[in-house]
């Protein structure tokens, strides 16, 4: 997010005598947003850790071990994606199950009507 910026009015002087003094009749207070922090923190994070993946990906590994290391590195990042993964509570799940059931029979009839159509017109064009 972007900064805030507060603009509060002093308690300036209210007589016509005081306005000799210089006085400050705007004062700007920046608010910064947390989030947006967080947000540059995690940043530096992640460049460090692609600095760091960076001088790990000149390590030669020996041909045979290729293949395990390639398998942990698929386990290590689905892991990672599983994680962020929002899964459904038993509520939503059972809604959705309720859903692929009445689209599943609904599709069902269909066909079922369908097939008994062309029986009946087959039947008549073959003189069964």
């Amino acid at each position: 997010m972007a900064k805030i910026t507060r603009i509060k009015a002093s308690d300036g002087p209210t007589k016509p005598e005081a306005q000799d003094e210089p006085t400050i009749t705007r004062k700007k207070v920046v608010v910064q947003d947390k989030k947006s922090e967080k947000a540059k923190l995690k940043e530096q994070k992640k460049a460090k850790k692609a600095e760091k993946k960076s001088q790990k990906s000149g390590k030669k590994v020996f041909i045979l071990f290729r293949p395990f290391v390639a398998l942990g590195r698929y386990l290590r990042d689905s892991w990672k994606e599983i994680r962020q993964v929002r899964w459904p509570n038993r509520k939503a799940t059972w809604k959705m199950v309720f859903a692929v059931f009445v689209y599943t029979a609904f599709f069902m009839v269909i066909i079922l009507l369908l097939d008994l159509f062309f029986r009946f017109i087959f039947g008549l064009i073959l003189g069964n």
